[in-house]
């Protein structure tokens, strides 16, 4: 199962050869991020963007309804199960030359540091602690990576290793199922194993377990990833940056650690997921991941909730939106204290009414603008927020808005007009 799999019937192929230093490559995704893109010819190979730009792409992968994602992956973090591993996985139908420079690796804006893999998950494991994440690298020459390390999980085994004296095994793997792009992006517990929280989303859309494969480090990896690369997190560090972040706005050069690629493997026909930074895919795997807290958490304080959002205006991380049937007057500030619990960097939340669909944006301003007042506005400053704001200083002032009906008002009197009231 390769990404070719996942393109889906509506492509916007680029045939002719496309330099990945040029400006195309970003200006071609950003022109329309619904449309997935394959590029055909970068360095020679094939490369793919926007594959997973929408929550409707994203739920077709997985085999169900976009409204049932964030359930799924609640399910599969509360339930993951074990994956199949197979003798002859997919990703090692070719030995490849070690050469990152040969890759369609692109330069997505004129300021980055070097050409970037955004959509590259590390799989690692020390000790017999496992993670699987999201990480961005940077490519300095043939054989080696600046890795941004975020202190989470990674960061974590690697400092383990290194009091041993030890580089740190891992295994790069780029062109992936919905299912484990989603897994890696959640939050567990430090060891947890993600790959097992895919399977059981991959099994609950495809009928199986996920397949894996095991790399000649003995890392145990997707069979259907398209890029393998094998290596080492090393001791050496070097700048790495400025990169895009989520925010559409260039992060800070920092010094971070280098890896070594020591062999690279791929299937038969891989395309390179290009991952645009600061796009709607980049959103979507930010963000969608943060939402199954935030519904566990809203639930833990209001017995029915719908749904929760993170929107894309707020770039899938700072703004988010929740839907609730009220009980009693009051669960909708205890929605919003609970979904600021759910997600800390969350900077702003908008509480509904269950009519209202909060995938439409246009909805949820209509129900602001008619079911409240400011009155119902819920203000926490002196909170901790998230670093990729660029307008925090060391704090951020967290907003709540309360834009349900009140239980003692007369339901119908916000209610849209039907053709059906005849």
């Amino acid at each position: 199962m390769s990404l070719m799999d996942f393109l889906g019937e509506k492509v916007c192929s680029i045939k002719e050869d496309v330099d990945p230093l040029s400006a195309k490559i970003t200006e071609t995704l950003l022109k329309d991020q619904d449309a997935t893109v394959l590029f055909e010819n970068i360095k020679g190979k094939k490369a793919a963007g926007n594959i997973f730009s929408t929550r409707k792409k994203i739920a077709a992968a997985m085999n169900i309804s976009p409204d049932k994602i964030v359930e799924s992956m609640l399910s599969a973090i509360d339930s993951p199960c074990d994956v199949n591993e197979v003798k002859d996985p997919e990703f090692r139908a070719a030995s490849m030359e070690v050469d990152l420079t040969s890759l369609p690796i692109p330069m997505y804006y004129p300021k980055d540091g070097g050409r970037y893999i955004s959509a590259g998950i590390i799989v690692a494991e020390y000790k017999g602690k496992k993670n699987v994440s999201f990480h961005r690298m940077m490519v300095m020459d043939k054989n080696r990576l600046a890795v941004r390390l975020v202190p989470r999980h990674l960061y974590t085994l690697f400092n383990e290793a290194k009091k041993d004296g030890k580089e740190l095994n891992i295994s790069i793997c780029i062109g992936l199922q919905a299912e484990v792009l989603l897994a890696a992006a959640v939050s567990m517990d430090y060891g947890a194993d993600e790959l097992r929280v895919a399977s059981s989303m991959f099994r609950k859309g495809h009928g199986r377990p996920l397949d894996v494969g095991r790399c000649d480090n003995g890392l145990l990896v997707p069979s259907g990833a398209d890029y393998v690369l094998e290596g080492k997190i090393t001791f050496d560090t070097t700048p790495e940056g400025p990169f895009v972040d989520i925010t559409g706005t260039y992060d800070i050069i920092r010094d971070q650690p280098i890896i070594k690629i020591e062999k690279m493997w791929s299937c038969k026909d891989p395309v390179f997921h290009l991952l645009l930074p600061g796009g709607n895919e980049h959103y979507l795997f930010m963000g969608l991941p943060r939402e199954p807290m935030i519904l566990k958490t809203v639930r833990q304080a209001v017995p029915r909730v719908k749904n929760v959002r993170l929107t894309e205006g707020g770039c899938c991380w700072l703004n988010g939106v929740v839907s609730i049937a009220k009980n009693k007057e009051g669960d909708g500030v205890n929605a919003i204290l609970a979904a600021f619990t759910g997600h800390p960097s969350m900077k702003q939340v908008i509480v509904v009414d269950d009519d209202i669909d909060i995938f439409n944006d246009r909805e949820v301003e209509w129900a602001v603008a008619t079911r409240m007042q400011g009155d119902r506005i819920i203000k926490i400053p002196g909170a901790a927020g998230s670093s990729l704001d660029p307008s925090i200083e060391t704090t951020t002032y967290k907003v709540g808005y309360d834009a349900t009906i009140l239980l003692n008002m007369d339901r119908k009197l916000f209610e849209k007009a039907k053709t059906s009231d005849r």
